[in-house]
């Protein structure tokens, strides 16, 4: 139905577009030829004011021509360069795309030019943690670990872990 529409509002403003191209025609050849009074005319004014119209359509079917076979020739270009290109597409065969991984600073680079000194170090900014401190809290633990695990060990480690739980529950 939608598509109905469409055809029928296109169908329509193409007749009004053709109406109004005949008005203009009309209007142009009202403004630009005058009316012509053949009655009070003899013969021979007759005669030499035809000879005067057919010169007149000769120079503009010339100009018709010469313009006709201008907008020709112009197509006939077209096409052939439109062959061409249709040709070039085909004899080539495109390369595939890679992904490049490519840093900020080497786009900069490339936009800015190589004179711009831009960096774009991301990772200064980020907060640095130390790995250091991180190992060495690990290793004190696991010393402190395996030395409780050796007080424990026997009789006298578990005595001192049930003296601290009677601590605690007192």
């Amino acid at each position: 139905m939608l598509k109905s529409l469409l055809v029928a509002t296109a169908k329509e403003a193409l007749e009004q577009e053709l109406e109004e191209k005949e008005e203009e025609k009309e209007k142009y050849l009202e403004e630009n030829t005058p009316p012509i009074h053949t009655s009070c005319m003899s013969l021979a004014e007759l005669k030499t004011l035809c000879e005067e119209l057919y010169a007149k359509i000769d120079v503009v079917d010339e100009e018709r021509y010469d313009i006709e076979a201008k907008v020709l020739h112009n197509t006939r270009e077209i096409k052939d360069l439109n062959i061409k290109v249709v040709d070039l597409r085909g004899k080539f065969k495109r390369p595939s795309l890679r992904r490049v991984r490519v840093s900020a600073d080497a786009i900069l680079r490339s936009l800015l030019g190589s004179n711009h000194k831009v960096s774009l170090d991301l990772r200064a900014n980020l907060k640095s943690v130390k790995k250091d401190d991180t190992e060495k809290e690990k290793t004190v633990e696991v010393n402190d670990w395996r030395k409780n695990v050796e007080a424990m060990s026997g009789m006298e480690g578990r005595k001192k872990m049930f003296d601290a739980a009677m601590g605690q529950n007192q």
